[in-house]
């Protein structure tokens, strides 16, 4: 019996790891695609931020390639740890991006691209946060639990 119940928690480890890192290909290849699409649009935003008007040109090109580094690190076991962490780092700067934003500034343009712009700031904070969660949980199992590699990979 306890056999089975370590069998159910490595399952439930390993599709929490799974489902984890294809959320968060899809949310940054969706987001970097969708700013690349738009780029003159994203870049005007960007420039339209008290915060970071100085540096708009290169962050228009560093964020969403940066986007498209981590999604493709999730691909490989051996860089996963890294994606989650970096994954982690990114969506914690956007989340405190917004909330300085509102606590701070008269006008806050959204650069998020896609359906994303449709979402208000609460929900922004929300979904930020949701995907923060779920990569600190990623962390915590790919460092804490005794998985073999080859099992997160088949």
């Amino acid at each position: 019996m306890k056999k089975k119940g370590m069998i159910r928690s490595k399952i439930l480890v390993q599709n929490t790891i799974r489902v984890s890192s294809v959320l968060y290909i899809i949310l940054f290849v969706y987001a970097a695609v969708s700013k690349f699409l738009d780029f003159q649009q994203f870049k005007i935003q960007l420039g339209q931020s008290p915060i970071i008007t100085a540096y708009a040109a290169w962050i228009a090109w560093g964020i969403p390639l940066l986007e498209l580094v981590i999604a493709t690190l999730f691909l490989f076991q051996r860089w996963m740890l890294l994606a989650f962490y970096s994954s982690f780092a990114l969506m914690t700067m956007f989340t405190t991006y917004i909330l300085i934003m509102l606590n701070f500034s008269d006008y806050i343009p959204c650069s998020c691209g896609g359906v994303l712009e449709q979402l208000g700031w609460t929900e922004h904070i929300v979904f930020n946060g949701v995907f923060v969660a779920m990569a600190v949980i990623a962390i915590y199992f790919l460092e804490h639990q005794q998985i073999p590699n080859k099992s997160v990979e088949s």
